[in-house]
């Protein structure tokens, strides 16, 4: 009944609450995690064990992966990173033939939260507004351009000037030119949101996004505003959703407009602030999967927490004999 979190890198807050979940419910059992460098890995080195593995591009990913599984008896996979979400989700079966499942929404799904126009298409038939996009040749400033594929806010650009166009920008078919939403008018808020198996909607927990760094929140705050019943009524249902989905939406000052942005379909590095204000994913994750019960829809956590991120330091002992 162990755990594996793949790609697990500097999520060490992630790892310890599955070990403080999984524990309490299980005493013998341990969480592991892999990375692409171990050695480099703060969450490896506190987790009850880890493994190397190549780049999921890599040939060999799939058999090594299902190799470490088998060998430390893992039952349920939790990934953490965009680019393991299709592949896993595409070999889900070759898993779960091998006593494998991992907590991962279907691959329809993640192919929608991986490109940005789909997920556009996802919202407006939810009645959820979404930023206008313009084309190359017809545009309005100022303008927010960012890539239909791209994450951790990598390749973004906030266009003022034209001038500040460059033949990058037109030339390169991956980029979005997209209306710019004001951060003096909005407020940016990710929200961590939780489904059954059955894709229903048992959570949802606003984080305003205070201040970001490497495109992930390091100051933030719960906010149990218009939100939570926005996404109620627009996503209590969402075919192919499971676990942990980390939502993004802007919403102006007198929150009476609201638009959606971006879902990934996982964790999110702002989670530690929501398992915090009380909304206990991980445990869910384990009662859902391992013993089978059933999620009842909370809203119990703590309004207005406040976190405020800081580096934390792990020291690896090179132990010689």
């Amino acid at each position: 009944m162990n755990i594996l979190i793949t790609s697990a890198g500097r999520r060490v807050f992630l790892v310890q609450a599955f070990q403080k979940e999984l524990t309490a419910l299980i005493p013998e059992a341990k969480v592991m995690t892999t990375d692409f460098n171990v050695k480099l890995s703060a969450a490896c080195q506190i987790s009850d064990g880890s493994f190397q593995l190549p780049k999921v591009s890599a040939k060999n990913y799939l058999k090594e992966l299902l190799k470490i599984c088998d060998t430390n008896k893992i039952k349920l996979i939790i990934p953490t990173i965009d680019t393991e979400l299709l592949f896993l989700a595409k070999n889900k079966d070759v898993f779960l033939q091998n006593g494998v499942l991992p907590i991962i929404s279907s691959f329809d799904f993640i192919n929608k939260c991986r490109n940005k126009r789909m997920m556009h298409s996802f919202f407006r038939e939810r009645n959820i507004m979404v930023a206008k996009e313009y084309t190359k040749t017809d545009y309005k400033l100022p303008l927010f351009i960012k890539p239909l594929d791209g994450s951790r806010s990598e390749d973004t650009f906030i266009i003022e000037k034209q001038e500040s166009l460059l033949d990058y920008h037109f030339s390169n078919t991956n980029l979005m030119f997209l209306e710019y939403l004001d951060k003096n008018l909005y407020d940016e808020y990710t929200c961590d949101l939780y489904y059954d198996k059955l894709h229903n909607l048992k959570c949802v927990v606003p984080r305003k996004r205070l201040e970001v760094r490497d495109g992930e929140v390091n100051k933030g705050i719960t906010n149990k505003n218009v939100l939570v019943n926005f996404i109620k009524t627009n996503l209590s249902y969402v075919a192919g959703a499971i676990g942990c989905l980390t939502s993004q939406f802007f919403v102006d000052k007198d929150e009476s407009s609201i638009y959606g942005i971006e879902i990934n379909a996982r964790f999110g590095g702002g989670f530690p602030l929501t398992y915090a204000a009380g909304a206990n994913y991980p445990k869910w994750v384990i009662q859902e999967y391992i013993f089978n019960q059933s999620i009842e829809y909370f809203d119990d956590w703590e309004d207005q927490l406040l976190m405020l991120r800081y580096d934390k330091e792990i020291f690896v002992h090179e132990r010689k004999e």
